[in-house]
């Protein structure tokens, strides 16, 4: 169901229980959002259809009233009065970037130049550099909030993988190999759309899928990671909620939350079976795991709506989708907090990326 659909009901149900044919039987009703960020994800959708699901081409949007916040206060709470002027040249040129004014017209996807004060200079490892910006004496540090306003930034989960591989691999502390225990639905063998044969315990172990943790999970002491399911909405234990790695033991995982209201909570992880709601899978089968995944580095979609104090983007490919960049950029608290790495397809670094932005989108807020 997408966002605009969703809305929908909530129209029908409020007129169903206050018996009015009113918009909302009646009641008012704040929707809050920003269309520079990235729209509602639809799988293999065309630009048209991510448009045409959005809030803003429901049939109750014309009844809407738009109101405007003016002031970035992710940014401009805490700076000190000589940083203001540049704080606020910054908000502006994040804000041009959202609405695709940077880098001349644009009818969706345009290449625009980043200034060369937030690009990583040049050198033989950039890559190295990049991680050493976001976690500076990572192997030696011993402060327990230490991950909490920290993360590195990549369009794509492969980009993402190889990152949190490589720092894991160099984190200090013994590996714990957690193994999924993987099977076929029995829904599938009962309804005969399966043939048991055709898919081995191998096959399904060696299956990896976006929001799903993999067979084999590898984690130290210490090492930040990602909820993958929500658990307790109450407790913040939602998708996409950062922790950090307390205990290892054989039945659940001790972590600390990092983020929201319940930040420095310590509770425990277990094993749950999930099911993959991919469309491109086949068939239906389990994964009995710990929900979680490695988080040193994470997508850009995972980091929206979350406030960083150093953020790393790594742009190794270039932005999939609307409001992808502006989304990367605007984590941050602070311009001096943000630092990029941009590779062309021959592997070199440059300045130069693609922004994607639908700007008919904006058309609507007229």
């Amino acid at each position: 169901m997408t966002h605009k659909h969703a809305f929908q009901a909530l129209d029908r149900s409020c007129k169903d229980v206050l018996q009015s044919k009113l918009l909302f039987g009646g009641k008012v009703v704040v929707f809050g959002g920003d269309f520079r960020q990235i729209l509602q994800v639809i799988q293999k959708g065309s630009r048209q259809q991510i448009v045409k699901a959005t809030l803003c081409s429901s049939y109750f949007w014309n009844e809407c009233r738009v109101l405007r916040l003016t002031r970035n206060l992710r940014l401009t709470i805490g700076q000190p009065s000589p940083d203001i002027e540049e704080t606020k040249k910054f908000a502006q040129w994040l804000l041009d970037i959202g609405e695709g004014i940077v880098g001349g017209p644009n009818d969706g996807t345009t290449k625009i130049e980043i200034r060369t004060d937030l690009l990583i200079e040049k050198c033989n490892d950039p890559i190295s550099k990049l991680i050493q910006f976001v976690y500076p004496d990572i192997f030696n540090n011993e402060d327990l909030n230490y991950f909490q306003q920290r993360e590195l930034l990549a369009p794509t989960n492969e980009v993402v993988h190889e990152i949190n591989d490589r720092l894991i691999e160099s984190f200090p502390g013994e590996p714990v190999e957690y193994l999924s225990s993987d099977s076929v639905s029995k829904s599938e063998y009962i309804d005969g759309n399966v043939d048991p044969t055709l898919y081995s315990t191998e096959i399904l172990n060696g299956l990896k899928i976006a929001g799903l943790p993999n067979h084999s999970l590898i984690l130290k002491l210490g090492v930040p990671v990602m909820l993958l399911r929500n658990i307790d909405q109450k407790k913040g234990l939602c998708n996409g909620t950062r922790l950090q790695v307390i205990s290892l033991g054989t039945s659940v995982i001790e972590v600390k939350i990092l983020s929201g209201t319940n930040t420095g909570e310590r509770i425990s992880i277990p094993r749950i079976a999930l099911t993959p709601s991919d469309k491109n899978i086949a068939f239906k089968f389990t994964r009995r795991q710990y929900p979680l995944s490695v988080c040193f580095a994470m997508t850009i979609n995972k980091s929206q709506g979350q406030s960083l104090n150093r953020v790393g983007l790594y742009l190794k490919n270039d932005v999939l989708s609307h409001g992808q960049l502006y989304v990367a950029l605007s984590r941050v608290t602070s311009k001096k907090g943000l630092k990029i790495l941009i590779l062309d397809k021959y592997g070199k670094q440059t300045s130069k990326t693609t922004n994607v932005v639908f700007k008919e989108i904006f058309s609507y807020l007229n």
